[in-house]
Order: C-alpha cells, then structure tokens, then sequence
C-alpha cells in the first residue's frame, strides 16, 4: 500500500483546519473540511502537486463546509457527507455565521458516508467512522496511524454539544467507544488546535475521565 500522509491548512476566521489526506505513491487526495478561503486551499495542493479525487466533510456547520462549492468546481470531485448532517449544506447562509466567515452555498452531496466504509485515495485508504454527539452526522476518519476527529474531539476538549442536534452522552459514547480503542500512539487530528494523540488524551482530558 502507498504510505498515507497529510497537510493541515488552517483557514477562516474560526481557524478550521482543513486537511489534505493524500497517497505519497500516486498523489492522489482527499480535501476535508474546506471551511473558509478555498484559494488558500487550492495553493497549497498546487504546491504539493496533488490530484484531488474527492472532498469529504466531517460534519455540516458551516466552518467546516462554507468552501465546498469553490474546492468541488475547481476539481470536479464527488461531495461526501452522513446523511444525518445533509441537511445542514442547505442551511450554511441562513445563520450571520455564514455571511461572516464568507461561506458559499454548497452543492447537494454526491453520496452519503457509512460508517466502516473505506474510501480509496491512491494504493490506500481512509476509514470512515460514525462519532456523533457534536452533530449526529459527525465522523471521524482513520488513516494508517492517524485519525481526524472533525470536532469531537480535541486537544484537551471535546466539541460542543449546545448545537441543534448535539448530545453530551452520545458525544461522550463516541469518544470512549470508538475513539478511545485506537492504540494510544494514534495521532489525532482535530478540526480545529493542535494536534494531539488518543492515549494523551485517555490520560488527561478533562472532560473524558
């Protein structure tokens, strides 16, 4: 299998970091979350000479989906989303949170994500993995020793669950059942701060004990 790597740029107002998963062999890519600033985006996979093949939101709130229109026209890539957070892409300019962070209408999704489906980028792949409780459409991604969390999970925090859709318990189901079997050397990838890993936050995050 091609070594899987990836590339965090942090964009919008809100510092949503969006990540380009991509095959080291073939170079073929994955955009997730494109929140904000899509020229910032496009920059960067020019610079890294990547072939985008498909563009996959965590989640629906608008910080992380407002760039989905530019990122899917320029590439002409299918749009992936949970079919529980669809809905949400129609809603992106209904809120001042929109307009602010200079979001666009999204394209309808092209295919739903499952849970446990496995998505090909390149000789490899990413794990698609249902988290709900930030959303009910939240997933999180598994790569070969990493794992993007969206925004259930964070250095030292977890997402918010005051959200239409959000719930504590389900958030707090999510994390100890599915993200904290991962070996504790996973890195995760969070959708907004530093990165972190599951054993450092098994051991010291606050809010998971």
């Amino acid at each position: 299998m091609g070594q899987m790597k990836y590339e965090m740029v942090v964009v919008g107002a809100l510092e949503t970091n969006c990540y380009l998963v991509y095959c080291e062999e073939s170079s073929e890519c994955a955009v997730v979350d494109p929140g904000a600033e899509p020229e910032r985006i496009i920059r960067q996979i020019s610079s890294l000479e990547l072939e985008p093949v498909i563009l996959i939101d965590t989640h629906g709130h608008v910080d992380h989906v407002g760039a989905n229109k530019d990122i899917k026209e320029k590439y002409d890539i299918p749009l992936c989303i949970h079919s529980l957070d669809s809905r949400m892409l129609d809603n992106i300019l209904a809120t001042t949170m929109g307009l602010f962070l200079g979001a666009k209408k999204s394209p309808e999704p092209d295919r739903f994500l499952e849970d446990g489906e496995l998505i090909p980028i390149g000789k490899s792949h990413l794990k698609v993995i249902h988290t709900p409780g930030h959303s009910p459409g939240s997933v999180s991604l598994s790569g070969d020793g990493f794992l993007l969390s969206g925004d259930l999970l964070f250095c030292g925090g977890v997402g918010r669950t005051d959200l239409p859709g959000g719930s504590w318990s389900v958030l707090e189901d999510s994390i100890r059942k599915r993200i904290f079997t991962f070996p504790d050397d996973t890195i995760v990838l969070p959708g907004h701060g530093p990165s972190t890993s599951v054993g450092q936050e098994k051991s010291a995050n606050p809010f998971i004990r």
